[in-house]
């Protein structure tokens, strides 16, 4: 908890929040990251550009907040091979569980989805248990 921030999470939180509402209620789509991504790669997808504008603005906003605030990329963050396999292993999860935390967390649990409340306790269960393993194989760090 040393580094617990609850302002900006908050602030963050919110800004998710809107994102969501505002995609849903201009563009009438739920902001499931996943399900976007795996449209682009869909060949009867219709709405290709959509979705990678929708992409390549989500990249860039992590470029921008690196060049504006760059301790949002803290030092010490895991090399290419590290990201590569956690993010099969995200892609894999977001494929297993027919979406990911934001299709599920934000959008899903916002309109009192059953299925999207058990995807989101499942995985966040995993987190948390994912957590207090490698803490304790690490010794308690």
């Amino acid at each position: 908890m040393e580094h617990f921030t609850p302002v900006t999470a908050l602030a963050g939180g919110a800004l998710i929040g809107l994102s969501a509402s505002l995609l849903m209620l201009f563009h009438g789509r739920v902001a499931g990251i996943s399900g976007i991504f795996a449209g682009i790669f869909d060949p009867w997808t219709e709405d290709r550009s959509f979705r990678l504008y929708f992409i390549a603005g989500l990249l860039l906003a992590g470029v921008g907040a690196r060049l504006v605030y760059p301790s949002t990329l803290p030092a010490g963050t895991p090399g290419l091979a590290v990201g590569a396999v956690a993010g099969l292993l995200v892609g894999f999860g977001t494929r297993l569980g027919s979406g990911c935390t934001s299709g599920h967390g934000v959008c899903g649990l916002s309109r009192l989805s059953v299925r999207s409340l058990v995807a989101t306790l499942t995985f966040m269960a995993t987190a948390m248990l994912t957590v207090t393993l490698l803490r304790a194989l690490r010794g308690g760090s």
